[in-house]
């Protein structure tokens, strides 16, 4: 009985074959799209899942009241982790992270790389596999280093390299205790290596400052809500309650999906992205499906009669059931082996174009059962509704050809249709959204001058040292028009605070104020632009060491009428306002720009800014740079970056999301227009009669394509009229998590509805133009 199943259904495949090229191709698209943006959706999923003890680890959070409104950072003070450890039963380990980026030497190699600073409770928390060395030890020497196995590679050309030295720095000689296979699926798979916080000098106590990520471990059958209420004041508690900072535990399990924050309670993060692209996932391949079911129902007129003759020959319903069943699972196996090379094909294109590292784990069973119960479940829903109306044909009303009256409303197939189309055009008006969010942001004006802005990184105090004789060389040389050393990279911001004081500040009220600072020349290197005053100038002001910018918010929030010589306590060091800078942007550029305080060089400074010389080659300037830092530094490399790179990759999860948009929406708008295309020729081959019948009683080409394409046509209207309201919807909720955004236009809406009804007229009217431009004698000579 299957083997004549599976016989029919190959003869009917091979017997209509421009049909079933039209069904295995929407379907090998849907199922191929479906599989990989699942794929990425399992990516995010599983991240940190693989950690034997994930039910027990968490992260501390601080939850900052700033006037009211709650400020959730993943930062701590950093004595905070001893603390916890020492005085807290219920934590069986802590561990700080810091991220470090440090220069490495094993005889000539010379690697810059970035690790963490962690405890020696890291690797007994977190199950990253080592393939040599002890996790409960590795980092119990404070010159012990755990590296990862390409970094190994890299370095000494093997993987077994317990014991084996390396020197951080110019002298931090470092033994390896530990070789780790770190896995691609977690939070941490940036570093190349983790070095003991032992080798720190000192804790900083001022529980003032929090700016370390902090995780624990609790003990088996410790209760969450318990440690949260004992830990909930530690901060109060040890700064005689100035800070007004309160501090919980995160699960690890739902930090990379849960990870935003609104008024200290999680709303949400990455996790909406993957509902959306699991939705957009399901769409897609439901889309497929009704192309599957549409063309199987139109074509339910030609297998009419066959039913009706297996029907009268004693068939039963389930047997035909099975039948049909059988015939798209038969085109869903066909389709889901041309999806799998389609997505074979096509992945290592697609991580380009979104940066992502996706692959198809064949090795894994779990992975070959995923994709059968893949193909199966997409067979059964393409071919369920058709295989149940063919299945209903009443013998006697299909022997004597009353099956057009039967048919004639085609209600559920037009409902399909619109309902394919009203996803389709969602996602147009989405990605117009998307793509004018994202340029909205790119065009914002930073507030400085990104082209030829250089940012070179210090690792050391020599660097530090010798900045003034770095200056004057890179200057006289030609390669830079100005230089300034810097707290960091201006596209970064490194520290805030909010116990900032200044003159007729009201006590109850608290303002967080981001800090940065400079050593001089910082408005001519970056291009800034001055309000009042001047910038910080050491040359001619001595006293200005302890000087200051503002930014026109700060200007606002402090109220200074006249602010330049103004004095602003931060800490033990007090600033006067030398000049007011326009605002720009260092976090986010769709976000509102905080307060922001310049300090001058009394402060720690840790990036040197250079702007280089716009009339020769930057190949150039960068080689004449680079060896002037080799000269002064030696054995480190010239590390640089360009700003206006950095700042573009602020708008990388705008980019990803829009890219992904485009793509999708792409894929079911061809899907849809597959299935259209399809209805379309078989409507014209079911009405050749009647086309020719009206050709020779005179009606032109055109009266006859319209009449072929006005009911399609009316179809889009339709769904444009659904999809709109669903579309503003959506999107005016997705623009919500944005401060800096976009106002959505009726412009949007016509357009897409306009694009949405030229695609379709596009796609039936070739059809519909040749089946009017036929002769009639040849559809009407069986007459």
């Amino acid at each position: 009985m299957l083997k004549n199943y599976f016989v029919l259904a190959w003869r009917n495949l091979l017997r209509h074959k421009g049909f079933s090229m039209i069904n295995i191709a929407g379907l090998a698209i849907g199922m191929a799209s479906a599989m990989i943006i699942l794929l990425w959706v399992w990516s995010m999923v599983i991240v940190d899942r693989f950690h034997t003890k994930i039910d027990r680890l968490y992260e501390i959070m601080s939850n900052d009241n700033v006037n009211g409104t709650i400020r959730t950072l993943n930062v701590t003070p950093e004595v905070m982790a001893p603390t916890l450890k020492k005085d807290y039963p219920e934590i069986e380990g802590v561990s700080r992270t810091n991220w470090t980026k440090n220069l490495f030497t094993v005889g000539d190699i010379h690697l810059l790389s970035i690790g963490n600073v962690v405890d020696s409770d890291f690797l007994k928390m977190f199950s990253l596999p080592l393939i040599h060395g002890n996790p409960a030890t590795a980092l119990n020497d404070p010159n012990s280093i755990v590296i990862t196995r390409q970094w190994a590679s890299r370095l000494f050309h093997s993987e077994d390299v317990l014991g084996r030295t390396i020197t951080m720095g110019k002298h931090t000689v470092l033994k390896v205790t530990g070789v780790m296979d770190m896995p691609p699926n977690t939070m941490f798979n940036y570093i190349e290596y983790l070095v003991p916080y032992a080798q720190q000098n000192g804790i900083d106590q001022n529980w003032d400052d929090i700016g370390t990520p902090t995780f624990v471990l609790l003990k088996p059958n410790t209760t969450l809500a318990g440690v949260n209420n004992k830990i909930r004041g530690i901060i109060p508690a040890h700064t005689n309650g100035h800070a007004k900072t309160e501090e919980f535990l995160y699960p690890i399990s739902q930090l990379n999906l849960y990870s935003r924050f609104e008024n200290g309670k999680p709303v949400g993060g990455p996790i909406t992205a993957v509902r959306t692209f699991t939705l957009i996932a399901i769409f897609i391949l439901v889309i497929a499906c009704i192309n599957f079911m549409n063309l199987s129902t139109a074509r339910s007129e030609r297998r009419a009669r066959e039913v009706g003759i297996r029907k009268v020959a004693g068939a039963l319903k389930g047997s035909l059931l099975a039948q049909f069943l059988g015939e798209s699972i038969l085109i869903a196996t066909i389709s889901g082996i041309v999806a799998v090379l389609i997505v074979q094909l096509t992945l290592p294109a697609f991580n380009r174009f979104t940066q992502n590292g996706l692959y198809i784990d064949y090795g894994n069973p779990v992975c070959w059962l995923a994709i059968v119960s893949f193909i199966l479940f997409a067979g059964i829903l393409a071919g369920s509704y058709p295989a149940f109306v063919l299945s209903s044909f009443k013998p006697v009303a299909v022997l004597k050809g009353r099956v057009n009256s039967l048919m004639a409303t085609m209600t559920p197939r037009k409902v399909l249709v619109v309902f394919q189309f009203s996803i389709a055009i969602v996602l147009i008006i989405a990605t117009i959204i998307i793509v004018k969010q994202l340029k909205y942001g790119q065009d914002r004006q930073a507030g400085y001058d990104k082209d030829r802005l250089i940012s070179v990184g210090m690792y050391n105090d020599l660097i530090h040292q010798k900045f003034d004789e770095i200056k004057k060389e890179v200057l006289a040389s030609g390669a830079a028009t100005s230089v300034s050393l810097a707290q960091s990279p201006l596209t970064e911001n490194w520290s805030s605070g909010i116990e900032l004081k200044w003159q007729d500040k009201n006590p109850n009220e608290i303002v967080q104020i981001n800090r940065y600072g400079e050593s001089g020349d910082l408005v001519k290197t970056t291009g800034m632009q001055l309000v009042e005053g001047r910038d910080i100038d050491l040359v001619h002001f001595p006293t200005d060491s302890t000087a200051c910018l503002i930014n026109e918010s700060a200007l606002t929030v402090m109220k200074f009428k006249n602010p330049i010589g103004q004095q602003i306590t931060d800490g033990p060091v007090t600033y006067h306002v030398v000049g007011v800078i326009r605002d720009f942007i260092q976090e986010s550029p769709y976000e509102t720009i905080k307060p922001m305080i310049v300090r001058g060089p009394a402060t720690w400074l840790g990036a040197i800014l250079i702007r280089a010389n716009g009339q020769r080659p930057m190949a150039q300037n960068l080689a004449t740079m680079e060896k002037i830092f080799k000269q002064y530094n030696p054995g480190y490399p010239f590390d640089f970056t360009f700003a206006d790179e950095d700042y573009a990759t602020k708008f990388r999860a705008e980019q990803f999301l829009g890219k992904l948009a485009v793509l999708f929406a792409a894929l079911v708008v061809i899907i849809s227009c597959l299935g259209l295309f399809g209805l379309a020729t078989y409507m014209a081959q079911a009405r050749v009669k009647e086309i020719g019948i009206r050709k020779v009683l005179g009606a032109s080409v055109g009266t006859i394509t319209l009449l072929l394409s006005r009911d399609f046509v009316r179809l889009v209207a339709l769904a444009i009229l659904i999809a709109t309201p669903v579309a503003w919807w959506v999107m005016t909720n997705w623009l919500g998590n944005y401060q800096y955004r976009i106002s959505v236009g009726w412009d949007v809406f016509v357009v897409s509805g306009a694009l949405a009804l030229l695609i379709a007229i596009a796609t039936v009217a070739w059809q519909s133009i040749r089946a009017a431009l036929g002769n009639p004698v040849k559809a009407l000579r069986s007459e």
